[in-house]
């Protein structure tokens, strides 16, 4: 059976499960992504910092969004939108471990304003999820705007073909392959074993199965992961970065302030831009040069249609 191209990522999903009859997805080799069309669009890459530190959050997110043409280029009425924060630890906001609630409320309620159906929240979390939802302020939040958070359970996991390098057959969280429309939302900061946990590390949370397996040859893990969780857009809060002890930190001594954020459709790119946020190079990151060398897009950012913006 061939699939309706107009069909939404959702009816995909749902039409593949009646078709197998079953909870896997690994022999339809299903590759949950947007159209590939907009692959021939040329890509851009958006940063916004704000000149003074006591700059609203919100404000700055959504000089974001207006400086890219506004969220209803990336979401239109009646669209479920499911974001994907970094909500892994059980860490208050000030820690820069998670990503910070401030720019969640304000990503979902343009979504919201755009004419967005149902905006979702959704994360895999490494600590407990109730504390993590409560701790972090996503609960809060999700009170707040009325978006729906997901808890992480395993009937919601279903096994699907990554068709990576590294991944094939991996358990997936469903909420994010059945969104018309994915915003990847994490957290800049320092990780022992990456160096960096930015855009693409990000997707680690929208699976299940075994972490220490997930962390072996792990620029390769993150690249396979990027390249199945192709995300509409990623926002990368840079408002508060960890500059070490990541990923969980725990000490505002490992906190610097940015009141940055960073928006691209380019994965890569992305991560790229926020790198430099660090003093790395963008070649000096592993999964970086790996994403760029298998195609998922590149580190050169300012040949993107790119924009520098102070608020």
């Amino acid at each position: 059976m061939e699939f309706d191209h107009r069909m939404t990522r959702r009816e995909t999903l749902h039409t593949l499960l009646k078709l197998t009859g079953t909870a896997t997805l690994a022999g339809a080799g299903f590759w949950p992504t947007a159209a590939r069309s907009a692959a021939q669009r040329r890509r851009f890459y958006i940063e916004v910092a704000a000149r003074f530190e006591g700059t609203d959050v919100k404000t700055l997110t959504r000089k974001t969004f207006e400086a890219a043409g506004g969220m209803q280029r990336f979401v239109s009425r009646g669209d479920v939108v499911v974001i994907k924060p970094n909500l892994s630890w059980a860490r208050r906001p000030e820690l820069a471990a998670t990503t910070h609630p401030e720019v969640l409320q304000s990503v979902i309620e343009l979504c919201q304003e755009a004419g967005a159906k149902k905006v979702r929240i959704a994360d895999n979390t490494i600590h407990d999820a109730r504390r993590c939802f409560a701790i972090t302020g996503a609960g809060q939040v999700a009170k707040q705007t009325g978006a729906d958070l997901i808890y992480p359970r395993s009937s919601l996991m279903r096994d699907m073909n990554l068709r990576g390098s590294r991944l094939e057959v991996w358990p997936v969280f469903t909420p994010l392959v059945e969104a018309d429309k994915l915003i990847n939302l994490p957290v800049a900061k320092h990780h022992s074993l990456s160096r960096l946990t930015l855009g693409m590390k990000n997707w680690i949370g929208g699976v299940d199965g075994s972490r220490w397996s997930l962390h072996q040859d792990i620029n390769q893990t993150i690249v396979d992961l990027a390249h199945f969780f192709e995300p509409t857009v990623t926002l990368i809060d840079a408002v508060r970065i960890m500059t070490r002890n990541g990923p969980s930190g725990g000490s505002t001594a490992d906190v610097a302030v940015k009141n940055t954020l960073i928006l691209s459709d380019d994965p890569v790119a992305a991560d790229a831009g926020a790198a430099m946020l660090f003093g790395s190079r963008p070649e000096e990151i592993g999964f970086i040069r790996l994403g760029q060398k298998q195609g998922l897009g590149t580190a050169d950012f300012q040949q993107l249609d790119y924009r520098k913006v102070a608020v």
